[in-house]
């Protein structure tokens, strides 16, 4: 019975190497991990709460998965929600709601920083600093990045969130473009 519904197929032109391929790509798709987003609170669900001491949302997804309890996680950053980064653990999946505050997944994720266009998340851009200024929290960085592009000397920025390297929102502007580092502390662009 396979061999003749294979035949068909193949007879509709349709090679053995396609099917293959076909059934790869299939179980590719299938396979894919969900991902954890920057921007989500998922409210609801709490069975422990505890800071972080890294600022880190990497570090809360990881607690997820080693706790078999946790079925989802949400981390909001210093200064937001509490002084302190605090990492959220949850024996349900709740719906994600925009938040930016906060990152936010199922376990099994892994987190992906909304890196689109000349706004770089999670990114330290350290050196080449040529003035730095507080500045109200906001959590895209887009006021950091105005700053930047006001004045002919910049070349990058760097906004870090309040309670990573004091308890206000700093702005960075660098009059050359540096190295980007992974860090949760920060937001960063270059500009052309």
């Amino acid at each position: 019975m396979l061999g003749r519904d294979i035949m068909l197929f193949m007879g509709k032109g349709m090679t053995v190497q396609a099917l293959w391929l076909l059934c790869g790509l299939l179980l590719m798709g299938a396979s894919a991990p969900a991902h954890a987003q920057v921007g989500y609170d998922r409210p609801g669900g709490d069975y422990n709460s505890t800071p972080s001491r890294t600022g880190d949302p990497a570090q809360c997804a990881a607690r997820c998965e080693r706790d078999s309890r946790c079925r989802a996680w949400a981390f909001s950053y210093p200064m937001t929600e509490n002084p302190n980064a605090i990492c959220w653990l949850k024996s349900r999946v709740m719906p994600r709601m925009v938040a930016p505050c906060c990152v936010s997944g199922v376990r099994g994720a892994g987190i992906i920083e909304v890196n689109a266009g000349p706004i770089e998340f999670a990114i330290d851009r350290s050196g080449g600093d040529y003035r730095h200024f507080e500045l109200p929290p906001d959590p895209t960085g887009k006021s950091c990045q105005a700053a930047c592009e006001g004045e002919e000397t910049c070349r990058a920025w760097t906004y870090a969130r309040p309670g990573y390297l004091g308890p206000a929102a700093l702005c960075h502007l660098k009059n050359r473009i540096t190295r980007p580092v992974r860090k949760p502390c920060c937001v960063s662009g270059v500009v052309r």
